[in-house]
């Protein structure tokens, strides 16, 4: 085999592999592109860590939002109650309760409403507390808004032990 010809048949080659691994390593990753205009999400994985506390708000949060969204359900009251209980500590429930009494929206969200997202982003954490910014949507699209809450969470109970608006 002549030396040019082995030449070009190893550059074929290897373009081929490369072509190969460029179409297989986005499904490997999870992240095929939508081939389809007819797809109207992209499949999102969920994981979680008990032992983390941003994991902790995120699902304190995710839960509370499928309760007070369901009103309907007679169960969900009761749910969202003993969500506050399990995930707040007891200050930070009384101090909720004081809120709501005060201001008749509700102490988690900060309104009297139920937004449609949320997103939880650790923001750090110092003196055995963790903070986290929870971010709600209200609707959708160009006329959705967008309001934050300020969560901080003890390290050693994983209770969350304030919640505050952000301005």
């Amino acid at each position: 085999m002549h030396s040019r010809t082995r030449t070009t048949l190893f550059a074929a080659t290897g373009i081929a592999a490369a072509l190969s691994l460029a179409a297989i390593t986005p499904a490997l990753a999870g992240t095929t592109p939508h081939t389809s205009a007819k797809s109207t999400a992209a499949a999102t994985a969920v994981q979680g860590d008990p032992r983390a506390v941003t994991t902790r708000v995120s699902d304190f949060y995710g839960s509370y939002i499928d309760s007070v969204w369901d009103l309907e359900d007679p169960t969900a009251a009761a749910n969202a109650k003993a969500l506050r209980k399990f995930y707040l500590s007891a200050a930070e429930q009384k101090k909720v309760a004081d809120f709501e009494a005060k201001e008749h929206a509700d102490g988690i969200l900060f309104a009297q409403n139920v937004p449609v997202k949320w997103k939880v982003e650790y923001t750090g954490s110092g003196a055995g507390h963790a903070t986290s910014l929870v971010t709600l949507t209200w609707g959708d699209g160009s006329t959705a808004e967008v309001t934050k809450v300020k969560v901080q969470s003890d390290l050693q109970t994983r209770k969350i032990t304030d919640l505050a608006p952000v301005n």
